[in-house]
């Protein structure tokens, strides 16, 4: 068998897990943790593109950069639970 192929092969079917991650996320609250530290960001995520994520905040909205996070993590809220 051609190793250049089985290459390929390996290539086309591995998908980043951030591919298959955030597109989830859409509508939901997270919290954000940054590469440079500081303060944990938490919003609802509106929409992303491979470079960016865009959050709603209680401040308003906020532009992420990929590069920038360290950890995405997913907020559970209570059923029944708006704010």
């Amino acid at each position: 068998m051609d190793t250049e192929l089985v290459k390929e092969e390996a290539k086309s079917a591995a998908k980043p897990l951030i591919e298959e991650f955030i597109p989830k996320l859409v509508g939901k609250k997270i919290v954000i943790h940054l590469t440079s530290g500081g303060q944990p960001v938490t919003g609802t995520v509106e929409r992303y593109n491979p470079y960016e994520i865009l959050l709603q905040t209680a401040k308003g909205k906020l532009l992420v950069f990929k590069h920038a996070i360290a950890t995405i993590e997913q907020v559970n809220e209570p059923k029944g639970y708006k704010i």
